[in-house]
């Protein structure tokens, strides 16, 4: 301990302790223990986006997804809990809610997603009380969890999915299923209906197979070409409206269109579309040089937005800040990605790559994206779902300790 800290090294801030930020100070730290690295995160326990759908199906507890910063700080980070109000790349320098002023060598920025403003008419922010997404809160996730036990057997639950580039594309179907798992043995007079503002979806004939199988006439699936574009909400009412049709919702958890985290706006790293654009090997800002994003903000090319592909982004980038500070060129990188999706708590699907740089962006490596085989044995479902688990064990050690 008393060697962690004596940094003297060049100052290194990090914005944001989710998978991609946290991961990133730690690896700053493990490839040159002289950098000064500071982690500033708004909350002193961090939310686990993955496995939450599980907790919203009443399969875990909201405990299982809660951890602190205590291992990070174990290891010589300096964590510091405030909220980041303002970036000057000129001066070096991010201001926070507390009052103090951080200098820093080389910034950080793994800000996550936000939500598009007026998106869906009447999606404000009553109506996202009563409708959560879930997506960004714990408290979310257990009203969302509290709803489904309140209801009545008989209701719909409606869940609306984005427009792509989104966080975790899989994230909304995996959810009506575990949702439909619920129903099926607590309420099964109620059925779950998706929303897309898509045509298609990551692993669509996997989980169309396999709500067949599990859930038949549990799950209605709308996608864009059949009226499945949320336009507005009523919260009163508790209606949502698309151009086809209206819906009578029990319980609603509307997930809006997404850009980057608020961080990167004030940062100047956000382009027109509301993503960052990075260079490959550093994950350095295109727009602001001497920052760097990570995670879902970043626009990776073929890599999905996910708490796997933040958690390896964080390894690269990591690695080149140390090389460049120290004055030597990065290694080109190749970068990984799992995702599993739970349709039940004994049956998952999966979706992994590879990427690689190739035309300044990330596209798969050879092999392309290995996907679970569509008529797999129900044993390698359930040898999905234990590896699932053991998946988010592994990454949550990895990066919380």
């Amino acid at each position: 301990m008393p060697v962690l800290g004596q940094a003297t090294g060049p100052s290194v801030v990090v914005i944001g302790g989710g998978f991609g930020g946290a991961s990133c100070a730690r690896a700053l730290r493990q490839a040159d223990p002289k950098l000064k690295v500071t982690l500033v995160e708004t909350n002193a326990t961090y939310t686990a986006p993955p496995e939450s759908n599980s907790v919203i199906a009443g399969l875990v507890d909201i405990k299982a997804q809660q951890f602190g910063y205590d291992r990070i700080k174990s290891e010589g980070v300096d964590v510091v809990i405030s909220t980041a109000t303002a970036v000057d790349p000129a001066k070096k320098t991010v201001t926070l809610a507390n009052g103090t002023t951080l200098n820093y060598e080389r910034l950080v920025i793994s800000p996550g997603i936000t939500f598009k403003a007026d998106a869906i008419e009447g999606y404000d922010k009553a109506a996202m009380a009563a409708m959560p997404p879930a997506y960004n809160s714990g408290n979310e996730i257990i009203t969302l969890r509290q709803q489904l036990e309140a209801m009545e057997d008989g209701g719909t639950v409606v869940i609306s999915s984005p427009v792509n580039p989104a966080r975790c594309p899989p994230a909304p179907y995996e959810r009506a299923s575990l949702i439909a798992h619920f129903l099926k043995t607590k309420k099964p007079r109620s059925k779950v209906i998706i929303l897309d503002a898509k045509d298609s979806f990551t692993m669509q004939k996997l989980f169309e197979a396999a709500w067949q199988d599990l859930y038949p006439g549990l799950i209605e699936w709308i996608g864009l070409s059949q009226g499945g574009a949320l336009i507005s909400v009523d919260a009163a009412t508790r209606t949502l409206s698309t151009d086809f049709d209206k819906y009578q919702t029990a319980v609603a958890s509307i997930i809006p269109p997404q850009i980057a985290g608020h961080v990167a706006e004030f940062a100047g790293v956000a382009d027109r579309t509301g993503w960052c654009p990075v260079d490959p090997l550093t994950f350095e800002s295109r727009l602001r040089p001497g920052i760097h994003v990570i995670g879902d903000a970043a626009i990776a090319g073929a890599m999905p937005r996910s708490a796997s592909a933040a958690h390896s982004q964080a390894q690269i980038c990591a690695a080149a800040i140390a090389a460049q500070l120290a004055g030597n060129k990065p290694a080109a990188p190749t970068l990984t990605s799992s995702c599993y999706s739970l349709i039940a708590p004994d049956y998952a699907i999966s979706q992994k790559g590879t990427y690689r740089p190739v035309d300044d962006q990330y596209n798969e490596a050879e092999g392309g994206t290995v996907l679970s085989p569509q008529n797999a044995s129900r044993d390698m479902r359930v040898a999905e779902a234990q590896q699932a688990g053991e998946w988010y064990r592994n990454i949550t050690q990895s990066v919380f300790g």
